[in-house]
């Protein structure tokens, strides 16, 4: 059997599973998404965000890119963005690293990786940031670790200098912002920064609505 007809079949059966559960599933979940959680995590196969929360669908409007970054460029997620918080109004938005990260990884080398490298050199600055911080950390994993961590916080202020979550804070007092790494060894989530709605300002990355 080709291995994508496995796929297909999983599916089946999944369906199945979920009618036999409750006959009006599917007609309930045709009819709107109303996602508390946007979830911007690593485009990484071993962290899908609804696994490992152990969420149902339609619980996490999900974004994914590699290494969980909130880059001011990146169209693709301004759109994820506006569209989760402007239109959905979820509540609360996390970023959720993990350790053992290959984005991270290979951003913390000097090696050329080609196009990635235009990607990678977002991670790169915040290896530059902290350089000096983290070659005090003489384990090898522990300072991998530990970037991990920096990256997924340097991301959540990146979420706090848009005018999209500022214009919401002023609105409606959501959402809320969440840093998180996955611990892939564990399969346990650690808490690293938590941004209470409005409770985060700048005098430079401040908008007047």
């Amino acid at each position: 059997m080709k291995e994508y007809k496995k796929l297909l079949l999983s599916n089946k059966a999944w369906a199945s599973e979920r009618l036999e559960l409750d006959p009006t599933y599917f007609e309930n979940l045709s009819k709107t998404q109303t996602p508390l959680f946007l979830w911007i995590g690593c485009a990484d196969s071993r962290v899908p965000a609804e696994e490992i929360t152990h969420a149902d669908p339609g619980d996490i409007f999900v974004h994914r890119n590699v290494a969980n970054m909130v880059v001011h460029t990146d169209i693709n997620l301004l759109s994820v963005l506006q569209y989760a918080v402007e239109v959905l109004e979820v509540k609360h938005i996390i970023v959720c690293g993990h350790y053992n990260c290959g984005g991270v990884k290979a951003a913390m080398t000097n090696h050329d990786f080609g196009l990635i490298n235009k990607w990678l050199r977002n991670i790169k600055e915040v290896y530059e940031k902290h350089y000096e911080d983290l070659h005090d950390i003489t384990d090898e994993t522990a300072r991998f670790n530990k970037l991990v961590e920096l990256n997924v916080a340097e991301q959540i202020q990146n979420l706090a200098k848009t005018s999209i979550v500022q214009k919401a804070w002023k609105n409606r007092q959501f959402p809320h912002l969440h840093g998180w790494v996955f611990d892939i060894h564990k399969g346990e989530i650690k808490e690293v920064l938590n941004i209470n709605a409005g409770e985060w300002s700048s005098p430079v990355f401040h908008y007047d609505f």
